[in-house]
């Protein structure tokens, strides 16, 4: 009896190749591989490829192994190269970036790609320096820590559920690193308000019937004493009043109505003035220049 012998599936390869980390377009074939069952696959990756005679190389190794090339490759010479080497070794290969870049180009009006291996960089920046900003502004919210108030871009002042933490939490979110100063009935505000620049303060106001709604229902929430301070509308008139005052002598804080406006709407009031004061500053220093 002659027995059979079965000769051992191998994997089939992918060479993943990349001008940077080469993370996403290897989650790219990983992602398409889970539309497939029973495979042997083995996933070789080629990051930081940068030069036009590293991806002929490739295409060789690629021939040899008789393996597929996907590729997320951004220099136009080395993108060439290596479309021209697939073919020259008759290898697949399949272009993951190339038709993005076109079709996004074309979207936007014929606008040339730069180019640039790993400008994701940027985009890395972008992202850490609001989630500092978010940090900063959640050490610095209700008060807290007001020796940094000068290290913030935005201060609103306000009584209490005026939406200072909700609008600065969302401007924290676009980057801005933003501290937020109660204003409370008989206590001077910190010392710190008045020497830090007063182009960044915003006074935030309200309805005295809204905020007395805002509060009953805050009270009734946390299950306090009806009978506080805190919910009776003759103290809130006096807490707006006191708040008032404050903004009156400051006429440099713009003020604003929180009243039935949503947070979004606050924080683009907010970014309004200023970009507008940057503006104002940008215009006198020319002239002055």
């Amino acid at each position: 009896m002659t027995e059979t012998i079965t000769k051992p599936e191998l994997p089939q390869p992918i060479y993943v190749v990349s001008d940077s980390s080469g993370h996403m377009a290897e989650q790219a074939v990983r992602a398409t591989l889970a539309q497939f069952e029973n495979f042997l696959v083995n996933i070789k990756t080629y990051p930081h490829l940068t030069e036009a005679r590293r991806a002929e190389a490739v295409a060789r190794l690629a021939a040899r192994d008789d393996a597929l090339i996907v590729f997320t490759l951004v220099k136009p010479e080395v993108h060439a190269a290596m479309l021209k080497a697939a073919a020259a070794n008759n290898v697949r290969a399949v272009d993951l970036m190339g038709p993005l870049l076109s079709g996004v180009a074309s979207h936007l009006g014929g606008l040339n790609a730069r180019g640039i291996p790993g400008a994701r960089t940027s985009m890395s920046a972008e992202y850490f320096r609001r989630i500092d900003a978010v940090e900063f502004t959640v050490k610095h919210d209700d008060g807290a820590e007001p020796r940094h108030l000068r290290k913030s871009d935005i201060v609103l002042a306000g009584v209490s559920r005026t939406s200072k933490t909700p609008v600065s939490t969302y401007l924290a979110q676009k980057g801005w690193k933003v501290a937020n100063v109660p204003l409370v009935l008989g206590i001077d505000p910190p010392r710190e308000l008045y020497e830090i620049s007063q182009t960044k303060i915003y006074g935030l106001t309200i309805d005295p019937a809204a905020l007395h709604a805002i509060r009953h229902q805050r009270i009734r929430h946390l299950g306090l004493d009806h009978n506080t301070n805190y919910g009776h509308l003759e103290h809130i008139y006096m807490e707006l009043e006191y708040a008032h005052e404050i903004f009156r002598r400051n006429p440099t804080w713009p003020v604003i109505d929180v009243t039935s406006r949503a947070v979004e709407e606050t924080a683009t009031v907010i970014l309004r003035i200023h970009d507008e004061r940057q503006k104002t500053r940008t215009r006198e220093t020319t002239i002055r220049g």
